[in-house]
């Protein structure tokens, strides 16, 4: 038996050391998509030499690939390449949440919530609470990796357990309950960009909302909390037995009088932007509903984003000032610059993906690889649920190899939002199916970029961990995500619910 282990985990080390170095290999995202951008030029003129063509099912319009390498296309390179950048549709999106999450981090604001959350907790919901916790603080980017994970292996050391099962349960609902949550993060009107960017390829007039997801994400953090506390205590936690080395005797810094009090002020920050929220959406005609008296259609739907913006900064201001890390204005403008230098990079890979996506768009290739790809998918004779789960081992397993969810998403959107458009499914439904692929495997992605920093959380209470360690301890988490799930997934689709407001998982073409 002990022979047939060690043979079975020597097969798991080389394929894991494969794809970490399949995935080191690669360029940088930005080269990725500067280079697909010019696959995309040359596949243009290939494809319009060798007259490839497709019947869109909705118009029965001969689709023609454009040839970008032509005159014209040349020229509409040049002249649309600075608007490509500016146009781009998740750029404003996370510029502006971004203003509001950085005045609600540099202020402290989030780190309060979050140790307030966990700390007052009993100890026997502890594992649940970390995971939820974990999940939660997606909404505020990537504070949930640099703040909860290693403040996790420290509350796990004050209640005598080994700090590794803490953080393991926060890394599992940080990374793999990616796709869950209670409210909206940065990531979802990012991907609703992407998403309506590639949806438009089919349907120019077609809006995904960042709510997209909502009501299928609200049911997920229940059903990815409780999986991650069982797979905490069945399978991690033996693993380990009682911890007594390098800070044992460490002891969690508890909230002071000022935090709490500035908590109590955030507070009714919220309740107060909520009461004008439900005086302006309650009553028939109240300010925040549509023209037509809707919600769905209202600007508080379509400006999330704005509203995330207002309640993030406001609370945070609130709570900045009173604790005093914020003593004029310099200080919130200081901490809103700090959150847009975050996105150096970012800003770089989204100049080389909006050329990309631009491209792709033009050149009519996206169509033509969405109509021949649904043709042979229907002549499969797959259906929806099988198609879905098919979707989501794809995603999974691409995410072993490049870990950015955009990045990934930015790719894959173009190609396969219009052809499941084409079969009969909403752009909302590919991206939940996408992101439940994307979430699963985080936790075991070397290429995930925090993977690093997790090694070094766990090295300071194992001298020897590595990225083994954290692959095995992880892996459970992986297999049992994918399960619930997909089972949530299949029964959500079998229901016909809707996965958030207005987004229903069935499309008809445009007449």
């Amino acid at each position: 038996m002990a022979s047939s282990k060690g043979l079975r985990g020597k097969i798991l080390d080389k394929f894991l050391n494969g794809v970490e170095k399949v995935g080191n290999a690669l360029p940088h995202p930005a080269t990725l998509f500067g280079l697909m951008a010019l696959l995309v030029l040359v596949i243009s003129a290939i494809a319009a030499w060798t007259g490839l063509t497709a019947i869109h099912p909705g118009t029965n319009e001969v689709i023609e690939p454009v040839n970008l390498l032509s005159h014209d296309g040349i020229h509409r390179i040049l002249l649309d390449m600075v608007i490509n950048f500016t146009s781009f549709a998740p750029l404003g999106i996370v510029m502006v949440a971004m203003l509001g999450i950085g005045i609600a981090e540099s202020s402290g604001l989030i780190g309060a919530v979050i140790r307030l959350i966990v700390m007052s907790s009993p100890k026997k919901f502890l594992t649940f609470v970390l995971v939820l916790s974990g999940i939660l603080s997606n909404a505020a980017s990537d504070v949930g990796y640099v703040l909860l994970i290693p403040l996790a292996g420290i509350i796990f050391i004050a209640i005598k357990r080994h700090p590794i099962i803490g953080m393991a349960a926060a890394f599992a609902g940080v990374s793999g309950g990616f796709s869950a949550n209670l409210i909206l993060g940065t990531i979802d009107p990012l991907l609703a960009g992407l998403s309506e960017e590639a949806a438009h390829i089919i349907d120019p007039a077609y809006t995904v909302n960042p709510t997209a997801n909502y009501f299928f994400m609200v049911a997920s953090t229940f059903v990815i909390a409780f999986t991650g506390t069982w797979v905490t205590e069945r399978f991690v936690a033996p693993r380990f037995g009682v911890y007594e080395g390098e800070g044992a005797g460490e002891e969690l810094d508890v909230l002071s009088a000022l935090e709490k009090k500035g908590l109590r002020r955030a507070f009714y920050v919220f309740l107060g932007i909520l009461a004008i929220t439900l005086i302006g959406v309650i009553p028939e005609n109240g300010f925040f509903r549509a023209e037509d008296g809707s919600i769905l259609s209202s600007p508080l739907i379509k400006g999330v984003v704005a509203m995330l913006f207002i309640t993030a900064a406001s609370m945070g201001i609130v709570y900045g000032f009173t604790i005093g890390k914020y003593k004029n204005d310099k200080d919130i403008m200081e901490g809103m610059s700090d959150a847009m230098k975050t996105l150096g990079m970012y800003y770089v890979l989204v100049f080389f993906a909006a050329q990309f996506v631009a491209y792709f768009k033009w050149s009519n290739l996206g169509i033509i690889l969405a109509v021949k790809g649904a043709n042979l998918v229907m002549a499969s004779g797959l259906g929806l649920i099988p198609l879905m789960i098919l979707f989501i081992i794809l995603s999974g397993l691409i995410n072993l190899a490049m870990g950015s969810a955009s990045a990934k998403w930015a790719i894959m959107a173009p190609v396969f939002i219009p052809m499941f458009m084409l079969l009969g499914y909403s752009p909302e439904l590919s991206q939940v199916v996408f992101r439940i692929g994307d979430s699963v495997t985080n936790i075991i992605s070397p290429m995930m970029s925090f993977f690093a920093l997790i090694i070094a959380f766990i090295q300071k209470y194992d001298k020897k961990a590595g990225i083994g360690t954290v692959i095995a301890t992880m892996l459970p988490y992986t297999f049992a995500f994918f399960i619930v799930w997909t089972i949530l997934l299949v029964a959500w689709l079998l229901l016909g619910l809707p996965l958030g407001p207005g987004a229903g998982i069935y499309y008809t073409l445009p007449g």
